[in-house]
């Protein structure tokens, strides 16, 4: 079988198999209810593509029948790009499309006409030779003309209708570009070449498919993106082929020499070349190297980082009254850039462990009033390190990571992600992520990422901090300033009315007058030395002997002052001797009572509980009013000067806690926003106070 023959059996299979294809993905198109008229167009194209490649089959790629065939198809083909102009409303606003297509269209009209003028001179010699020359550079026109249209319809769609012309204008594209190639050869050769008239019908047919799967619906959204497997085994097959390549090359450039010494020349090079070949193409360095060069070359960055930066800093920059706390948007910050729905903030707390700082638009778990214990926070504060909480619920360890997690975390399918956020290697803050809407696996671009803007939120943290220290100590400065002009005028005024008092007892005649008035101006004084006394003991109840006392007696007086005004209940009493100072004591009572009894309505009772609690005695003070935060209870409840009620001083809970401490007791609080808030006040028991020093002593030292 000669070569001729050969290629005229693939050229046929070619063709056949290319109408099959045509004809099946016009009749895809047609389905699916109303059509476009697009759709329609692309139809038409289609069968009339089917068309040509099965008269091409039947009788010859060159044929008469099968060239009036390609022109009909070509101009279907225009008819298509046409319509795709017109769905994005450019046929009608860019005026040289049309004139641009009918010319186009006009010219490969008289492809029949000078087809048929060739069979009437095809016994004029040099007739044909001129005849083919004419309509080879018609068909170069046609499709250069046709590429200029293809890449201005896409280049200048608009941004909602581009996504929709991608497969389309790839499709005309790779058409016409195959037609260029065909005709070139053609023109250059004087000639066409059978091979390449062979393999079109297969290779238009390629190029249908996406055109057809661009018109279709699901089109729009349909991207080529390989995965990096692909691209690396992609590109690591086109190393080797070029090495080989080059290796043939060459070793064909040796022959050259002529002789003996060509031959052994050739044959020593494919030795070497061979050589080299199977040591360095299978090295890991050289895969590692096509690896992170086809990542950085091939692929475009999963993130728009001025993007991501500019939201970054519109998240926190925000102010205004209706802007939320810092620690929210810090977590917004962060769980936007991975689409999560929400997130947790946590803040060490006194004990070394995390409590909840915050929680973004994520209500519904429940968080320990210790989120994670002080062992846990080394690990995160050690490294700069991302959880991804799927990793460790499958059972990884790579870095202890699963030992640091807390139990609550991983019981609670939503949470996803764990991102330090550290400032100067000291850990700031721990944000937790929830489980974004299409959960992906992090890579190394959400980690470099996510710990870079975990640096920059945690100098703003940091930034916060310093100003609201500042702030905190400019305020005690003024408070100081403030209370010593108060002692002086106090102090002035107690000396005045011991003054008055000395010489009333001198001057005053009557005597039930003057006792009256001496009775009344003692305790004047009297109370006036004891506010001043108070006063000048602010802050250092640390210095006042304990002793003995019994809180049961004293919640039940401090109950019985208050009852007259507001319902405030002892539904618990049971004996318990502690080591205070009773009026500090007192005094911290007083306090939280009456926050309490600020925070309730009118008429709801506050409940108080007495009873001991191990080695403490245990003080619980509940309300059913407004309830606080947990941002509040941890940044502003036992700040001084911050006070949620109007007119208020804001120093109640704050000397409370600090009057609890200097007896060696500890302060906790649990609120719920539309709850209500439990204080729980608990003091050493009388006799076992040494004990507790010494047990904190010894934790102290051990940490």
């Amino acid at each position: 079988m000669g070569g001729e023959q050969i290629w005229g059996a693939i050229g046929y299979w070619s063709h056949f198999g290319g109408a099959v294809i045509c004809a099946l993905l016009a009749v895809w198109v047609s389905r699916g209810g109303v059509l476009s008229p697009e759709r329609k167009s692309a139809r038409t194209a289609l069968a009339l593509t089917a068309a040509w490649a099965l008269v091409a089959a039947a009788s010859s790629p060159l044929s008469f029948w099968a060239l009036i065939a390609e022109s009909a198809r070509n101009l279907g083909w225009m008819f298509l790009l046409y319509r795709l102009f017109a769905s994005d409303g450019r046929h009608a606003a860019i005026q040289p499309i049309r004139p641009v297509l009918f010319i186009l269209a006009f010219i490969e009209g008289l492809q029949p006409a000078l087809l048929l003028a060739q069979l009437r001179v095809a016994q004029i010699a040099g007739a044909n030779e001129v005849i083919f020359k004419a309509s080879v550079i018609m068909h170069l026109l046609v499709t250069v003309g046709a590429l200029l249209l293809v890449h201005n319809l896409y280049v200048g769609a608009s941004a909602s209708n581009r996504p929709g012309m991608r497969w389309p204008a790839a499709a005309l594209a790779a058409l016409w570009v195959v037609d260029l190639n065909y005709y070139t050869v053609a023109y250059l050769s004087d000639g066409v070449a059978i091979e390449l008239a062979a393999l079109r019908g297969i290779v238009v047919a390629a190029a249908a498919i996406p055109l057809a799967i661009g018109v279709s619906r699901a089109g729009r959204d349909l991207r080529f993106m390989p995965s990096r497997t692909v691209t690396f085994q992609t590109l690591s097959l086109a190393v080797i082929g070029l090495y080989l390549l080059m290796m043939v090359v060459i070793a064909r450039s040796l022959t050259w020499i002529g002789g003996d010494l060509a031959q052994l020349t050739q044959v020593a090079f494919l030795f070497t070349a061979s050589v080299v070949a199977l040591l360095w193409l299978p090295s890991q360095r050289l895969r590692r190297w096509l690896r992170v060069t086809a990542i950085k070359h091939l692929f475009q960055h999963r993130y728009d980082y001025r993007a991501e930066w500019l939201r970054l800093t519109r998240t926190i920059g925000r102010a205004g009254p209706d802007a939320p706390p810092l620690q929210e948007r810090v977590v917004q910050a962060l769980a936007d850039i991975t689409e999560s729905p929400s997130g947790l903030l946590l803040v060490p707390g006194e004990n070394g462990g995390l409590v909840l700082a915050a929680r973004w638009k994520w209500p519904n778990i429940d968080v320990p009033a210790v989120a994670m214990e002080p062992e846990a926070v080394k690990f995160f504060a050690s490294g700069n390190f991302i959880c991804d909480i799927d990793d460790v619920r499958a059972g990884a360890n790579q870095h202890g990571e699963a030992d640091a997690v807390p139990a609550w975390l991983l019981q609670d399918g939503q949470a996803w992600a764990i991102v330090p956020l550290q400032h100067y290697d000291r850990l700031t803050a721990l944000v937790v992520l929830a489980r974004p809407p299409v959960v992906r696996k992090l890579d190394w671009e959400d980690f470099d990422l996510l710990r870079v803007v975990g640096q920059q939120l945690a100098s703003y943290m940091a930034e916060q901090a310093g100003q609201e220290a500042l702030s905190e100590a400019n305020r005690f400065d003024e408070f100081n300033r403030r209370m010593a002009f108060v002692m002086h005028d106090i102090k002035n005024l107690a000396s005045q009315l011991s003054l008055l008092a000395r010489n009333a007892e001198k001057h005053v005649e009557k005597p039930e007058f003057r006792a009256d008035m001496l009775i009344t101006l003692r305790n004047s004084a009297d109370k006036l030395n004891a506010l001043l006394a108070r006063l000048g003991r602010y802050g250092a109840h640390g210095n006042d002997k304990l002793e003995p006392v019994a809180l049961d007696r004293c919640v039940e007086q401090v109950a019985a002052r208050y009852a007259a005004g507001h319902p405030v209940i002892l539904v618990e009493k049971e004996p318990c001797v502690v080591e205070a100072q009773r009026e500090g004591l007192d005094q911290a009572l007083m306090h939280l009572v009456q926050n309490a009894i600020d925070a309730s309505e009118e008429n709801a009772p506050v409940f108080l509980r007495v009873r001991p609690d191990g080695v403490y005695g245990l003080v619980e003070i509940v309300d059913s009013g407004v309830g606080m935060s947990p941002e509040f209870v941890r940044s502003r409840l036992f700040k001084p000067f911050v006070s949620s009620k109007p007119g208020g001083f804001g120093i109640g809970a704050f000397e409370a806690r600090e009057l609890i401490a200097a007896m060696h007791g500890r302060l906790d609080v649990e609120s719920r926003e539309g709850l209500g808030t439990r204080f729980f006040l608990r003091l050493p028991r009388a006799g076992i106070s040494g004990l507790i020093e010494k047990i904190d002593s010894s934790k102290a030292e051990v940490a």
